[in-house]
């Protein structure tokens, strides 16, 4: 199953809004060979520790979060991305609240 795009101009930050006490996710595309995801985290909101058979690209569109990947703990700020390995565990905590671009790798 494929979305295709629309050719548009998009601005990531106001496509999804921080919740209290949620993580909101709005899906941008999706396709066999991998998606695109926006999120946003509300303060202290958190995604509980798993592994994803593919790679993974989050970029921090707003906020701070604390993201742990294979017992390695670094804090990516607005502005900043981090490739998440495929099939290494890792969780992600908002610092305050978050927004994020998340871009799966599937081939």
């Amino acid at each position: 199953m494929s979305t295709a795009p629309v050719a548009q101009v998009l601005n990531f930050v106001e496509m999804v809004a921080c919740q209290e006490g949620s993580i909101v996710s709005r899906q941008i595309t999706k396709a066999e060979t991998g998606n695109v995801t926006l999120f946003a985290f509300d303060a202290g909101q958190a995604l509980s520790e798993h592994t994803a058979p593919f790679d993974a690209l989050a970029h921090v569109l707003e906020g701070s979060a604390e993201v742990s990947i294979s017992g390695q703990l670094f804090t990516v700020e607005s502005g900043q991305a981090i490739v998440m390995p495929a099939d290494q565990p890792h969780a992600l905590k908002a610092n305050q609240p978050f927004k994020m671009l998340l871009t799966m790798i599937r081939a």
